[in-house]
């Protein structure tokens, strides 16, 4: 079975032979932190997970993956990076998306435009707080510009029909993308102070994300849309489940059904926090597989399966702090997962980024213990 079928087969539940072997991938700290423990530095980073399965003693179980089918949702024109003012320890930058915000000065504004690590930031200002801002910032989404698809986009559809390796269009969701043009703070109390522009943008952006997709699928139909929304604290959802229904639902709807119509297996959701009380929007919104379930947010994977059944499939799932924790703590987490991997519709993976506390010695016996559980070794 290939990587593809492998991927299809688990989230579909179907009958893999195996469950696809996705450990999760550590940012620029982690890895920095493995190398003072044991890694060798002249493993690349995109080498660390090969490495490892080597002395684990199982071949890289996927083959190297050829080319994807890139969809740019994002503004052009971009804003210009930049530094604004420099304060010893922190500094005032501007961003791709035109937040100004306050950072560390160990890192450069390329930090913000890629997840090269964690960054804490403190938002100054947000490029949108006006309905003028919001005419504008339209300006720089037109769906049709041909920078939005790769070079030539027949050529490279063709040669990816018969693709051996899943291919996914990754797409902002609606509530995502209004935090990124408001502000975290200035969404929410929109929804109450100013819900006319709340609406307007939805629309806009469920209608610019819908014509994007429909001039990708001319060309190339991926095994996955998959839609990032990050709209859930620790205990609860960030706008309560009634006014997602309102606002955002009616978009993860007509995506569904888009989506449904091109016969695009799996439509995913992404979303840190609690997402106990948004998977039923999900799932009548046509969403069939969510991530990363992030354990401390109080996600219980194993009550979603025996609540959602085989409505929805699950990526991630895995307690990053007992990874840290490792030993006999990551031994009894992984086989917490194990009547969830066994039932399907799950790959389990780090619920998260997987962080610089997790050591290479407990990283490697996460690996293995993970290879066991979804029938590599």
């Amino acid at each position: 079975m290939n990587e593809r079928e492998r991927y299809l087969e688990t989230l579909l539940f179907g009958t893999p032979d195996k469950v696809p072997l996705h450990p999760g991938a550590g940012r620029k700290s982690t890895r920095e932190a493995w190398y003072a423990q044991g890694l060798p530095s002249d493993v690349a980073p995109n080498d660390i997970a090969s490495y490892g399965y080597g002395l684990i003693g199982i071949p890289k179980p996927w083959p190297d993956r050829g080319p994807g089918f890139p969809v740019d949702e994002r503004m052009i024109p971009r804003f210009e990076e930049k530094v604004i003012e420099k304060r010893g320890e922190t500094q005032i930058v501007q961003d791709w998306k035109g937040n100004i915000c306050e950072i560390s000065s160990e890192f450069t504004t390329e930090y913000l435009r890629n997840a090269i690590d964690f960054v804490t930031r403190r938002w100054v200002k947000c490029p949108v707080e006006s309905w003028d801002d919001w005419e504008a910032m339209k300006q720089r989404y037109n769906p049709d510009d041909p920078a939005r698809l790769p070079a030539d986009p027949a050529e490279l559809g063709a040669t990816l029909r018969d693709r051996t390796w899943p291919i996914e269009f990754r797409f902002s969701g609606p509530f995502w993308q209004m935090r990124e043009w408001l502000g975290f703070e200035q969404l929410c109390t929109m929804f109450y102070d100013d819900p006319d522009l709340i609406r307007d943008m939805v629309a806009f952006w469920t209608e610019y994300i819908e014509n994007l997709m429909v001039n990708a699928f001319r060309f190339c139909v991926p095994d996955e849309i998959h839609l990032s929304e990050d709209m859930a604290y620790k205990k609860f959802s960030m706008v309560s489940p009634a006014m997602a229904k309102e606002f955002l639902f009616p978009a993860w709807k007509r995506w569904g059904e888009l989506v449904a119509s091109y016969n695009v297996p799996i439509y995913a959701m992404d979303s840190d926090g609690f997402i106990g009380e948004l998977i039923p929007l999900w799932i009548d919104a046509g969403i069939n597989v969510c991530d990363p379930i992030e354990v401390a947010a109080h996600n219980d994977i194993v009550a979603f399966r025996e609540q959602f059944g085989r409505k929805i499939a699950y990526v991630g799932g895995v307690d990053k702090r007992k990874m840290a924790a490792g030993g006999a703590e990551l031994e009894a987490e992984l086989e917490r997962l194990r009547p969830v991997v066994e039932s399907g519709g799950f790959i389990p993976s780090c619920d998260h980024g997987i962080p610089a506390d997790v050591s290479w010695k407990n990283y490697l016996q996460y690996v293995e213990g993970l290879a066991r559980l979804t029938g590599w070794l």
